[in-house]
């Protein structure tokens, strides 16, 4: 007796059946992929769009010296605060050393010194500390003046490099040494493949220290951008690197060859929106003002920043993220390598299939 076509002695083909026929077609990951690619687009544009289109102040710490508590001082306050929808968080200081150290912390994106009875106010805001931010209070700041019968003065005592105006190059480094550094991951997955977990691990490294070294390289020596503290510059950007290939081996550990898409939406769709390089954190979205340094991308242009422009008053906060997931990851990969698709023992075992 001859099989029809549907494959069932004439009867049509079940419901399994033809799911069964769908997924073993290569149209079936294709169309899969269509679908994810798209969803990924729309998601990366909202996530930057929602994040940088309209920056908008919600806690911004300030601190204030002098005669602020006089009548006009208070009045200047008031005015500042209502320029910026309630969110100057305004913290005294005894003197103007003090308030300036809080700047260096980075406790402080400006300072307001109070004068002549508030008369006049001097306003030291911090580009460095961020561009947005300097420029929203430089712009609040003379109107809250002239409410307040006050004669304001606007200097930038912490100005950014001439060859970085806008200080975006740190997000830009950055951002290449986070998506350099899974895009060599997964480089490694599908050319290296035979490489044993010790041995991934160990390219790992090599390729983010030399790209590291690359990324520096480039903006200093070769563009002349940044004028950076070059030896810790380049460690940052390689445990950066380092971190970003070691996420994208863990989830190509736990999940195989769907590993991109956890990473992408970690690294580049919530990471790097929030890592407070194109827009600071007081101008974000409170949640992402608070998840980005957490994450690699935030942790990176933290260190980055603080390497930069305020040397001497570097944190230990984000060398402990980028740690902590360059850890975990590597703990992970290596407590479950057996189950990563690559390695000289797992392609042999599919070789003998």
């Amino acid at each position: 007796m001859t099989e029809t076509p549907h494959g069932g002695h004439g009867r049509p083909p079940t419901r399994g059946e033809r799911w069964a026929r769908l997924r073993g077609s290569p149209l079936f990951p294709a169309a899969v992929l269509v679908l994810i690619i798209a969803a990924a687009a729309g998601l990366f544009a909202g996530s930057y769009t929602y994040s940088m289109a309209d920056p908008t102040p919600r806690a911004i710490p300030a601190a204030v010296v002098g005669a602020y508590e006089g009548e006009r001082g208070q009045a200047f306050l008031d005015g500042m605060d209502e320029a910026l929808n309630a969110s100057v968080r305004v913290r005294a200081y005894d003197s103007l050393a003090e308030a300036r150290l809080a700047v260096e912390e980075q406790e402080v994106f400006a300072v307001f010194e109070v004068r002549d009875g508030g008369r006049a106010v001097v306003v030291d805001v911090s580009g460095a500390s961020g561009a947005s931010v300097a420029q929203v209070l430089a712009e609040a700041a003379p109107a809250a003046g002239r409410e307040a019968g006050a004669a304001v003065t606007v200097r930038d005592v912490k100005p950014l490099q001439p060859g970085d105006p806008r200080g975006l190059a740190v997000f830009y480094v950055s951002l290449a040494a986070v998506i350099i550094g899974f895009v060599g991951a997964i480089q490694l997955s599908v050319h290296a493949r035979e490489l044993d977990p010790l041995e991934r691990i160990a390219v790992t490294v090599a390729y983010a220290l030399l790209g590291g070294f690359a990324i520096a390289a480039a903006v200093d020596w070769l563009l002349g951008a940044l004028a950076l503290p070059f030896v810790e510059s380049w460690l940052i950007l390689a445990l950066t690197m380092f971190a970003s290939g070691m996420v994208f081996t863990m989830f190509n550990t736990l999940i195989g060859r769907w590993a991109m898409l956890p990473t992408w939406g970690l690294m580049v769709l919530l990471g790097n929106p929030s890592s407070g390089g194109a827009v600071s954190w007081p101008l974000l979205p409170s949640p992402l003002g608070t998840i980005g340094k957490w994450l690699p991308p935030g942790a990176s242009v933290s260190a980055q920043h603080t390497a930069v422009y305020f040397p001497g008053h570097q944190h230990a906060f984000p060398f402990l993220v980028l740690g902590g997931w360059a850890l975990v990851s590597c703990a992970v990969f290596w407590t479950w390598r057996h189950r990563h698709p690559g390695g000289r023992g797992h392609h042999a075992a599919h070789a003998a299939d």
